[in-house]
Order: C-alpha cells, then structure tokens, then sequence
C-alpha cells in the first residue's frame, strides 16, 4: 500500500483561527480535518498515515524555522506522495503550501500535490515548482477540490498516461512535451482549421497561448505641481493604533482612510503597523518612513505642491489577491476623485 502526507494550516488542522495562527508546527498520526476526504477519494490503495499542521504566520514570518522542523519530521517516514491544502484562495495558506510542498519535493523526491485559486498569489509563487490543481474559492469546494488532487495522485502512483495540464486540471508548469497525434494531423492542416474557426467565430484552442498582460495606461503628467492636490496611499499597513477598520494583516480585503488633516507627521504610539510580512519595529517607531507625510507637508508649505488631501488611504499587501486588490484600488481612487485628487504617491514597504 503506498502512504501518503497531508499539510493543513491552523485552521483546518482544526486548532482554531487568527488568533492560533502563530502554532508551530506539529505532526500527527492519522487523519485530522481535510485528511479524512483525502483519504477517502484516494482509496483503498493510498493511505494518508500523517497530518502535519502549522499556523499560517509561523510559516510567514519563521518560513525556515518552519521548513527545518517539518523536514524533521519526516526524515525518519516512509511516504510515497505530500499534499498540501486545499488552500483555496487564502494567500497565507497558499504560500505555505507552497514553500513546504517545494521543500519536500527538493529533499525527498516524492511528488507534491497542492490546490489553489487562481487569485491566490501563491499560483504565481510555486506553479512552475509543482502540481498546482484549479480550486476554488472557499472551503465550499473542499470535497471537489480533494478529489482532484487525489485522482492525479493515483494516476501518478499507478504510473498510468498522464494528460496536458489543462486537461488534467492543474495550472500549467511551462513544461513542453513533444506529442504525437492519432490518427496524425499535420500543423498546415490544424493552423488552417484554427483560422477559419476564427474567422467564423467559432471556438478553438491555441497551441502556442499567449499571456494576457494587465497594463495600466501611464496617466499624463501633471503640468503645474504647485497648484495639485496630493494624496498619500500605502500597502504597508500603518493604520490608528486600535485598527478601527480591521484590516486584516495579511491577504487583505478591507482598507481604510484616515484623516490627517490637522498633523504635520504620523506619531509613533498613535499609528502603527498591522503589516504581517516584515519586521514592524522602525514602522511603528515613526510611521512616516512608511508614509511621508512629514516629507510631504515639507512640500506643502514650501509650494512645490498645492495641499497635501486631507485623508491617507492604507491596506496590506502581502497575501493580497490580484482580485481584491485591484477591487480596492479601484474604490480608494472613486474616493480620491470625488475629493479632488489631482495624483497619489503610493507607498509600500
């Protein structure tokens, strides 16, 4: 019988939320959440033997510490095949996922299975590392999305033929194979019948797909500085002290504005970081080197800018999703439109 290992965050290792998600890591004998599915839709020739369980921040901000100690783990395990998640569309979780999947594959030849959303960040980290299956976006697909993962693995066990990407279900790892059609098709008679498929409007598939590229148009310049209304935006998280909106610190779906109308430089003790993916300590003693706003109100009363906006935007980008954060882009502009904003500096970390 081949063996089988599960890798599960804080919370679907069933120890608790944001609250635990600092939980070293641990490993258990047997299945615990998701492990139970998985061990289910892999069948009687599969055993999932081990859980192992790590609290997304530990991961985060100890990713070594992390790594060595899973490593750890299983040195002494015989296992055929690791898997990771689901992870949905948590960011945290997905580069979690993703490191230690990478890490186990680099020290024991094994293959590694985990399954993602596309708008999670760590597709675009490990697709390339592994086998990263299309999931979905909460843990409402977790049945569909274990299945997936678990069919592939079987057919990778069993060493039986395996498909494309696209038709296997997982993201595409920028691997060319040479294939063989049957019955045989030469490349002038497909190129003519994807042509005239185009040309007809009708459906057909790219052997060479491009990229789709989001561009930004560059907005023109602003022509007398002096007379704009300048506003000041941050991915760094530095927000009141008592974080009024809640915005989480990592994999972002809210942000805030907060007005600074009346200060000349954000304090220290009454602004802070909520950032969870660098060090908080010269960010919180003086959240100006995060937003400069002393810089800018030097700017302000020198007249090389009109005013400085009476309000500065702020989430946290790291885990964010292309999703939300183009979401949230879009809303903070409509925001800054409204009040008048000619341009905004945009700050991270």
């Amino acid at each position: 019988m081949k063996k089988a290992i599960l890798y599960l965050n804080q919370f679907f290792g069933q120890i608790g939320g944001e609250d635990v998600a600092d939980y070293a890591p641990e490993i258990r004998e047997g299945l615990v959440g998701p492990a139970m599915a998985l061990d289910k839709a892999l069948g009687d020739d599969v055993k999932v033997t081990h859980t192992i369980i790590c609290g997304d921040n530990f991961m985060g901000s100890r990713k070594d510490e992390a790594v060595e100690t899973i490593l750890g783990f299983l040195n002494d395990l015989e296992f055929d095949i690791f898997f990771a998640g689901p992870a949905f569309r948590a960011g945290r979780y997905g580069a979690a996922c993703g490191h230690i999947c990478k890490a186990v594959k680099e020290k024991f030849g094994v293959p590694v299975i985990t399954s993602m959303n596309d708008e999670n960040p760590g597709v675009e980290m490990f697709s390339k590392e592994m086998y990263i299956f299309k999931g979905g976006k909460s843990a409402a697909a977790m049945r569909k999305d274990t299945k997936a993962m678990a069919d592939f693995a079987k057919k990778l066990l069993n060493g039986e033929e395996l498909l494309s990407a696209a038709e296997e279900g997982y993201y595409g790892r920028g691997i060319r194979h040479q294939k063989w059609l049957n019955p045989p098709v030469p490349a002038t008679d497909r190129v003519i019948d994807m042509l005239l498929k185009k040309i007809n409007g009708e459906e057909f598939v790219s052997e060479l797909p491009i990229p789709e590229l989001d561009l930004v148009p560059i907005a023109s310049a602003i022509k007398d500085l002096s007379k704009a209304k300048i506003a000041l935006a941050t991915t760094g998280g530095i927000v009141p002290v008592d974080n009024p909106d809640r915005i989480q610190s990592a994999s972002a779906t809210r942000w805030g504005k907060y007005n600074i109308s009346n200060l000349d430089h954000l304090p220290g003790g009454v602004y802070k970081t909520i950032h969870a993916g660098f060090d908080p300590a010269a960010a919180d003693a003086n959240p100006d080197v995060i937003v400069p706003l002393d810089a800018l109100r030097t700017y302000e009363k020198e007249g090389r800018i009109g005013s400085v906006h009476d309000y500065f935007y702020t989430t946290v980008g790291t885990g964010t999703t292309q999703g939300e954060a183009a979401r949230m882009g879009r809303e903070m502009v409509e925001d800054m439109k409204s009040a008048g904003v000619d341009a905004v500096i945009l700050t991270s970390t």
